[in-house]
């Protein structure tokens, strides 16, 4: 803000010396010389070529003598980043859109920090800089309460998004939970015919400890299946006819879909139990 009052105060002088007979007045005007461009016109008041277009509707950098271009529209500010700030919030105290703000200052994302300075450029600007030093010295002081006001409610609203955003993830959270519960409670009670056959844990480079680290060998009378975790979930306790209640603690490479196998104390038993169909039902 104290670099663009600088370069109006003094344009007539820098100007004069410049180009000779060019002049600018105090009301932010600026009257076209024989030899002008509208590049050195824009290099000499420190704005860009598309903002001295915006400014005076032109739709080509074509200028002529005694034209008087409007420079009072144009104004750069700086603003320094508070705590709590976002691009959205500043955006709305300048009347601007975050992309203008990004694209004025070269940003690539949204995030902001405590600190920071960004170049506004806002029509606001203009008409408090354009006015004489003492309106401009007691304006401010006329504008604390609204500026307050901003304040507060841009804290309201920040408020309300934050809460906002806790309740979308706290009702996500919550969904999560009761599709788990679903879940489980589909798998509860669940019977189904499945084919079964029989193994033990004294097997040639059998380790005789289940997926879940049951030691069988330490537990000969421990009731224990392996089933595909994806249709019986482990840990579920599931009653297998002819076998009673049983935990399903174990996994086995060929045990896939609808097939478990059933833990016995001994070869014997295993061949004696074959390959059959029994109905199973989850009970937890």
């Amino acid at each position: 803000m104290k670099k663009f009052v600088f370069t109006l105060g003094t344009t007539a002088i820098l100007s004069a010396g410049f180009v000779g007979a060019a002049s600018a007045s105090t009301s932010g005007t600026y009257e076209v010389q024989k030899g002008d461009t509208l590049w050195k016109i824009a290099q000499n008041h420190n704005v860009s070529i598309d903002e001295l277009k915006d400014a005076n509707n032109l739709t080509s950098t074509l200028i002529y003598p005694n034209q008087t271009l409007n420079l009072s529209s144009i104004k750069e500010i700086v603003h320094t980043v508070k705590r709590g700030d976002t691009l959205w919030s500043i955006g709305q105290h300048y009347g601007v859109t975050v992309e203008e703000i990004k694209e004025w200052n070269g940003l690539t994302s949204d995030l902001v920090f405590p600190g920071e300075q960004f170049k506004i450029k806002t029509a606001q600007a203009a008409q408090s800089q354009t006015a004489s030093a003492p309106v401009a010295k007691a304006a401010p002081q006329a504008q604390q309460p609204q500026t307050a006001q901003a304040q507060q409610e841009q804290a309201a609203q920040e408020q309300a998004q934050k809460e906002q955003e806790q309740a979308q993830v706290a009702a996500q959270e919550q969904a999560a939970q009761q599709q788990q519960q679903q879940s489980q409670q589909q798998a509860s009670g669940k019977s189904m015919t499945v084919e079964a056959t029989a193994y033990t844990a004294n097997c040639a480079g059998c380790s005789g400890t289940t997926a879940t680290g049951v030691n069988l060998k330490s537990n000969p009378n421990q009731r224990v299946i392996a089933v595909d975790p994806s249709v019986i979930p482990l840990g579920s306790k599931v009653y297998v006819e002819g076998y009673g209640q049983a935990v399903a603690a174990d996994t086995g490479g060929a045990i896939k879909g609808n097939r478990i196998d059933v833990f016995v104390s001994s070869d014997s038993a295993a061949q004696d139990w074959g390959r059959r169909s029994v109905k199973i039902t989850v009970i937890d």
